[in-house]
């Protein structure tokens, strides 16, 4: 009760008012969520200056980078977030706009509250962007049938609904955008060791096509586009307080955002496919433990003891991993092996794939144990084949116009979860005990209560 006590004074005592107010956010300034507090580091030891590129409305429907990209929630949004907004502004706020913040672009009425509240509804209740993109005229497939109950059944543009990533920690990255879209020409590019820039380029691409496309304005001034880059790459987030743990870096923890600028990243770090891939240019091993940030609770107790549990399950708790596209079906690989869950999440720290290796584990299937039927289903039949494919997100197929790359998208980077509610690319996941449910059913891990817990505890500490 007494950190929490503190948590409220501190908040308090910067005025309990919102990023979104101020001209300039103090650097580690702390955001309250669900589980304690948030800090976006400026790695240039400054504090946030709202008057640069990245938060200035540079196209023509009031938009900025900051309108999907919100500090108090971890420079992405949450459903929540979204939900204040729309009350707050009675859906007139930037966000909610019919270009991609309503459900379709046409057939969609909002002239009153009512009709806003609906035509956005999947912005509202899962924090989703419309994102649309053309069939490639390659591709190794055709779209038979589009089942959107919003109306955009175009089969040649296909209307997808997706979660906007964070635009911070971005210097670990691997692959720019869920299906790695945005990337040097050609888009099929995969940023590879020892990366050359091919990062900054991408993200410059990816601020080109936010401005003309999200922000309907013209192309943004080389100047405008490299301050954006700038600010983004200058920034590392996390979660710095838990509510009954407290700072999460101290007693020899070493949580929060400023340790995480310290943390070392190449593409191919630690890398867990077979080493004759030669993905990790060290040649060095696979470590499974992926997280070391609480090892130092592991004799604590209570709070402090579960997220040290969690990080240890998470480092090592056998995990099944069979029918995983992008992964058991890559020759070398065994169509059913053992890992945990560093297998798909290998970055030391921070917990996205170190190298582009895009997955399917089954989040976009119409079967998913996930509710799914808020999205829309699309028919895809092989050219060469003649087999049928139905599915909520074509994914990287979309881009490639393979026909094995469909279903699968990037995971995401791990730190700052506790803001950015819902999860996965779609949202199907409402909460972080949802995600791990979604595992526990998809590889059957035999999770106890107390193991559910300390997971959850964990992945909020990060």
């Amino acid at each position: 009760m007494k950190r929490i006590k503190m948590v409220f004074v501190i908040f308090c005592s910067l005025g309990g008012i919102t990023a979104r107010a101020q001209s300039v956010t103090p650097n580690l300034r702390p955001f309250p969520n669900g589980s304690g507090l948030l800090e976006t580091y400026n790695t240039n030891k400054t504090a946030i200056n709202r008057d640069s590129a990245f938060f200035q409305s540079l196209g023509s429907n009031g938009r900025s980078c900051a309108s999907c990209h919100e500090l108090a929630e971890g420079m992405s949004i949450s459903a929540a977030g979204v939900q204040t907004r729309f009350i707050q502004s009675r859906g007139n706020d930037p966000i909610f706009r019919t270009n991609d913040g309503s459900n379709c672009d046409h057939g969609i009425d909002t002239s009153s509250l009512e009709g806003k509240r609906k035509a956005y509804s999947l912005l509202l209740s899962r924090g989703l962007i419309r994102v649309t993109i053309h069939v490639p005229a390659d591709a190794e497939f055709t779209v038979q049938n589009v089942s959107n109950p919003y109306g955009c059944n175009d089969a040649a543009t296909l209307s997808l609904y997706r979660r906007p990533l964070p635009a911070t920690n971005l210097n670990f990255l691997s692959t720019v955008m869920w299906d790695g879209r945005e990337s040097t020409p050609p888009a099929t590019q995969k940023i590879t060791y020892p990366d050359k820039g091919q990062l900054l380029a991408d993200l410059a691409q990816q601020a080109i096509d936010a401005v003309t496309g999200h922000e309907q304005g013209a192309t943004p001034s080389p100047a405008q586009v490299q301050d954006m880059v700038n600010f983004e790459t200058s920034l590392r987030t996390a979660q710095a307080i838990d509510y009954l743990a407290g700072p999460l870096n101290i007693g020899g923890a070493n949580g929060g955002p400023v340790a995480l600028a310290s943390q070392p990243f190449f593409v191919g770090i630690n890398d867990s496919f077979p080493s004759s891939l030669g993905l990790n240019p060290t040649g060095a091993a696979f470590n499974p433990t992926i997280f070391n940030l609480f090892e130092a609770w592991e004799k604590s107790l209570g709070r402090r003891a579960s997220i040290a549990r969690g990080e240890a399950l998470f480092n090592s708790k056998p995990i099944t991993i069979s029918g995983v596209a992008g992964l058991n079906d890559v020759p070398g690989i065994p169509s059913s092996f053992s890992g945990t869950c560093g297998t798909c999440h290998d970055t030391p720290g921070v917990g996205n794939h170190s190298v582009s290796v895009p997955l399917d584990i089954g989040v976009a299937d119409t079967a998913s144990s996930l509710d799914v039927s808020y999205l829309p289903v699309f028919t895809l039949k092989n050219k060469a084949t003649g087999a049928i494919v139905k599915t909520t997100d074509p994914g990287r197929a979309l881009i490639t116009g393979s026909w094995s790359d469909i279903g699968k998208v990037k995971g995401p980077i791990l730190r700052g979860l506790a803001s950015r509610a819902p999860y996965f690319h779609n949202g199907s996941a409402a909460t972080l005990a949802d995600v791990i449910e979604f595992y526990e059913k998809r590889f059957s891990l035999s999770l106890s209560d107390q193991e559910k817990a300390d997971l959850i505890a964990f992945l909020n500490a990060l």
